[in-house]
């Protein structure tokens, strides 16, 4: 477990950073990152400390509280890495499936054209013929 620790209080982060410290890592290498303040669309899989209702993690919480929770929150973003991986691989393979069935369909697209056009120029090949013996 990789954590990076961006608070803008600086007794939290250094609590934070006490708590974890043979966790901590830079942001751009951590598996989490632990703010006192909320972020949309963050990239990396991020908790919120905060002693509010909506907080990841509510302050005060124990070293031990802060450890459970940033495991909970591991093995979620990893099913939901597991989940995603999944669907990716279903929508390749209906890709996939789609294709060869697009496929198949332009084959006897282009097999129907070229008989057409066999077709036609036999008929002006055996025509031209036919007005020559008469």
């Amino acid at each position: 477990m990789k954590v990076a620790v961006e608070c803008t209080s600086p007794l939290l982060q250094k609590s934070l950073e006490i708590f974890l410290k043979p966790y901590l890592s830079s942001i751009k290498q951590c598996d989490v990152v632990l703010r006192d303040y909320k972020v949309r669309d963050d990239k990396y899989c991020s908790l919120y400390v905060a002693s509010s209702d909506d907080a990841d993690i509510k302050k005060p919480f124990s070293e031990a509280e802060l450890k459970r929770v940033l495991h909970q929150a591991l093995q979620h973003d990893e099913q939901r890495t597991r989940k995603d991986a999944g669907l990716a691989e279903a929508v390749t393979t209906r890709s996939s499936n789609d294709m060869r069935h697009a496929y198949k369909q332009l084959e006897a697209h282009i097999e129907a054209l070229t008989q057409e056009y066999q077709n036609n120029i036999l008929k002006a090949v055996k025509a031209f013929y036919d007005t020559k013996n008469l």
